[in-house]
């Protein structure tokens, strides 16, 4: 007998056919355990993509909530927390089964937020002086803009969650994958350089606190 192994596998009563041990690896991707494994596979992008369409709600309402809070404006922050969920359902496979999704779904709303009214800021600066209250709140907002854009990455995140989106320190903590410790050192040091910039009588929660 031939010193070389060789694998002989019969299908559909045809007669025997040799395979060398080069094709061995697509003999075994035949096997029932290797089908088993796709549909294993298969199955957990269904029941990921059901946990999406359940959770789909309240994550929106998360970013709405933040969006809105930011850019005062129920329209734009309905487009805010659409292309927010977009992002979170492509990336779900990796955010979906864990504790800091919502943080995650937050923060990206707030950075798209933060950067519609930047950009909205250089065309309404213009216009706000000969306004009224409701443009005096207008400025107020534009100003907290300008000021968290100015903060470092982290601790701009920290503060949105904390005083913009609401969540606690802990969700905070979770959802930037940081210590609780952590989530204070940067809340102190962006609302000190916020009131620095702003007033020391600054308070973010009176920004859309009717949202």
């Amino acid at each position: 007998r031939d010193d070389r192994e060789t694998l002989q596998v019969r299908a559909g009563g045809t007669d025997g056919e040799v395979i060398g041990s080069s094709d061995r690896s697509l003999a075994t991707a035949c096997q029932p355990n290797a089908r088993a494994g796709r549909l294993r596979d298969v199955a957990t992008m269904v029941r990921a993509t059901t946990t999406f369409e359940e959770a789909f709600d309240d994550l929106f309402r998360r970013a709405f909530r933040v969006a809105r809070r930011i850019l005062g404006d129920a329209t734009a922050a309905e487009d805010v927390a659409a292309e927010a969920m977009a992002r979170a359902y492509a990336h779900w496979r990796k955010i979906g089964d864990q504790p800091w999704r919502e943080g995650w779904v937050v923060r990206v709303a707030t950075n798209l937020a933060l950067d519609v009214a930047r950009s909205r800021n250089r065309m309404a600066d213009a216009t706000i002086a000969d306004r009224g209250r409701e443009d005096d709140d207008v400025a107020v907002r534009l100003a907290l803009v300008e000021a968290m854009a100015r903060l470092p990455k982290r601790q701009r995140e920290v503060v949105a969650l904390r005083h913009l989106a609401g969540l606690s320190e802990a969700e905070t903590a979770a959802a930037l994958r940081v210590s609780a410790g952590s989530v204070k050192t940067h809340l102190s040091r962006g609302l000190a350089a916020l009131r620095s910039r702003m007033g020391a009588e600054l308070t973010l929660e009176g920004v859309a606190a009717d949202v």
